[in-house]
């Protein structure tokens, strides 16, 4: 994709679009991604959310309710998508998993694995598995050196801990408990494709720690927060952007988050995405929960784009599900 023509594109994500006869707006919501605070047992290098033990933005019960309350108004709405930092450390956590469940959603956590094992975690994964939640568990690599180069000296042994208590527990070998893995790259470089990648990982992971998943979720490393600033520390902020935007890839632009997933910070303010939370790139008129009537408000409305955009569109494409085209 790094052809003649691509080079000439401008770094402007909406001046891309329009070179490729392009249009980007929002669809009636399938996803609701709640991120429920910042507070994490890890700090991550690559994490987008700048997640730390010391963040103490964290979602309050007020919050949580109205969010139950226009879920239950939304039934176009097939998934909550509980994030963070670690989500398992709110307060209001088993709560919304439980009210999820409970309006017949499918009710996804985004799990740093690690967390199962902090004071006060001790049966989550009995609790995940008993309402069903769909586990999406972060793993960089299969190999011990990569995951504590991004992650910690540590983690890998109890990374590998949790995914084995998930199997013990019926994740990934009975029907509806499905436990799926997520790679980002170490460094400032595209992903690799996910068939095969997925391939090697079961190997390696089946072979030495009798370990099994469903499916393994590839992402691109995002330039912004801890990310965007590794970057521009080691001066490669400029080559991965032009990496970027000379990968993009006009058939990933369809199948974008943005478009069906809408996304709600811990303090219940709106956004198109959890990397426009992030960068705090609001949608039109800046809404919060308390502001709408109902979630279906925002459909065919366009969405807020940046630089950082051509993340999710650089080779084969990246999101929360995974890879694009």
């Amino acid at each position: 994709m790094m052809n003649a023509v691509l080079k000439e594109i401008p770094a402007d994500f909406r001046a891309t679009l329009r070179a490729h006869a392009l249009t980007l707006e929002r669809m009636p919501a399938e996803i609701l991604q709640v991120n429920v605070g910042k507070r994490c047992n890890l700090a991550c290098h690559h994490c987008h959310v700048d997640a730390g033990p010391l963040r103490t933005e964290n979602m309050d019960t007020r919050t949580a309710e109205r969010l139950i309350e226009l879920l239950a108004d939304a039934p176009h709405i097939a998934t909550l998508d509980l994030t963070g930092g670690a989500p398992e450390l709110n307060a209001n956590f088993r709560h919304l998993v439980q009210a999820g469940r409970a309006l017949g959603r499918e009710v996804i956590d985004r799990c740093n694995l690690t967390v199962l094992f902090e004071p006060g975690q001790e049966d989550t994964a009995e609790f995940l598995a008993a309402h069903r939640v769909h586990v999406i568990a972060s793993l960089p690599c299969y190999s011990r050196e990569n995951v504590e180069r991004q992650r910690g000296k540590g983690v890998f042994d109890g990374s590998i801990r949790a995914l084995q208590k998930l199997n013990a527990l019926g994740y990934a070998r009975e029907p509806g408990l499905i436990l799926d893995l997520v790679y980002n790259p170490v460094g400032p470089t595209l992903p690799p494709e996910a068939g095969r990648l997925e391939a090697r990982y079961k190997a390696e992971l089946g072979t030495l720690f009798g370990i099994e998943f469903n499916r393994l979720l590839v992402m691109t490393n995002l330039p912004i927060s801890r990310f965007l600033h590794a970057l521009v520390r080691d001066g490669c902020y400029e080559e991965y952007m032009t990496l970027l935007v000379q990968s993009f890839n006009p058939s990933t632009v369809a199948n974008l988050m943005c478009r069906n997933t809408l996304s709600v910070s811990w303090d219940g303010r709106l956004y198109d995405c959890d990397f426009n939370q992030m960068l705090e790139l609001p949608m039109a008129g800046a809404p919060t929960v308390w502001d709408i009537g109902s979630l279906e408000t925002f459909a065919h409305q366009p969405v807020a784009t940046g630089r950082h955009c051509f993340g999710c569109t650089a080779g084969h494409g990246s999101s929360c599900g995974g890879t694009l085209a």
